[in-house]
């Protein structure tokens, strides 16, 4: 198989109304037959992986359950990486109608002075988490590559891992970022859809679908030790956005194998602003998404956000997912309640210790930290 030179080329020769009918036409004896491969040990293709997310494998939940839990034991053992996120601003030059932090939302803005992050910091440092993801807004005046790498200059004083999701960045400033102790790269190319990407992006650089499908590449050019992917179930067919995540993450494995990817399946929460296009994901389908990811890939990271409700988190927890956030604030400045806005609500509001506790109830063991920059 070639390997393209950025995911654009490859993402152009698919047609997002096709893939759905891909998927969809996709029968029981497909399905029986990818099924079989996988309990037999043997590697799946993006075929059977179109056959597990087809609406032909619902009925086999409890068998793809049991395939996943299986490879998730083998690849990753009882484990699970903790994490929390930490937003440095809600400033927003583009006009995204499903978030928000949108511009077009008429909401009290804020960016964390240096002395407000360092709070930020021993706040969440003292839950005892290593491991941190960073985010703003799409604003490059309040939040230049020169603050983020300030910012995370200092974070490294207190984590051993700190992660970007900030807006996507040319090939040298990644490099800027890295230098500046950012390990991991998270970009989530929100919906795979070119129709529902233009309508619901209508203002700012984030209405340019194309430099964010290629943002991915030019992290693993640079040299991220994690690159995240991830599609926001509820703006588009989500049969069409899982034909689409799983190709885009094979050609990451492909193309960037020093790379570890990662993979989320965010879902449509509710957020400030007058958004109601959300195309719902039901738990079943959702949870059997998850476990077609898994077994198609088995050395993908799978992450789990607090946008769940604790009950399908939980359930999930040694199946298939190997990553969870945990006491997540999702507004500038929230571990100190700075009352500015969220960028969306969340479901699972347990503490750190809550969540460390069902994990070690479950035999399964929470991991704070597994990276130190001595050994990168």
């Amino acid at each position: 198989m070639k390997i393209y030179e950025m995911f654009p080329e490859l993402f152009h020769a698919h047609n997002f109304s096709n893939a759905i009918e891909k998927v969809k036409a996709k029968s029981l004896a497909d399905v029986e037959g990818a099924l079989h491969r996988a309990f037999s040990g043997n590697p799946t293709d993006f075929n059977d992986y179109l056959a597990f997310v087809s609406p032909s494998a619902a009925k086999y939940l409890e068998t793809m359950a049991s395939i996943a839990q299986s490879i998730t034991m083998q690849r990753f053992g009882k484990t699970m990486q903790l994490f929390m996120p930490l937003y440095l601003s809600n400033e927003c030059r583009s006009s995204c109608l499903y978030c928000g932090f949108s511009f077009e939302n008429k909401i009290p803005r804020k960016t964390l002075k240096f002395e407000e992050l360092r709070i930020e910091a021993e706040l969440i440092s003292q839950k005892g988490i290593n491991h941190i993801l960073i985010l703003t807004g799409e604003d490059y005046s309040h939040t230049p590559v020169e603050y983020i790498s300030d910012c995370i200059q200092i974070l490294k004083e207190y984590f051993s891992s700190v992660a970007i999701e900030v807006y996507p960045l040319e090939v040298a400033e990644y490099e800027k970022l890295i230098n500046a102790g950012a390990d991991g790269l998270v970009l989530y190319q929100e919906t795979y859809d070119p129709v529902a990407y233009k309508k619901f992006h209508i203002r700012g650089v984030k209405k340019d679908m194309e430099y964010r499908l290629s943002g991915p590449d030019r992290g693993g050019l640079a040299g991220f030790r994690k690159i995240g992917l991830g599609a926001l179930l509820g703006l588009s067919n989500a049969l069409g956005e899982m034909y689409f995540i799983g190709l885009h993450a094979q050609y990451m494995f492909r193309k960037y194998w020093r790379s570890s990817i990662q993979i989320s399946l965010p879902r449509m929460r509710p957020a400030q602003g007058d958004f109601h296009s959300i195309i719902p994901v039901p738990d079943p389908e959702f949870v059997q998404y998850i476990l077609a990811l898994r077994i198609f890939l088995p050395d993908a990271g799978i992450v789990l956000s607090t946008r769940e409700n604790p009950d399908l988190r939980d359930n999930l927890a040694g199946i298939a997912i190997t990553t969870m956030s945990a006491g997540s604030r999702t507004e500038p400045g929230g571990y100190q309640d700075s009352g500015a806005l969220e960028q969306f609500a969340t479901e699972d509001k347990r503490d750190v210790s809550e969540i460390m506790k069902m994990l070690s109830d479950k035999g399964i063991d929470p991991v704070l930290k597994d990276f130190d920059r001595v050994l990168s």
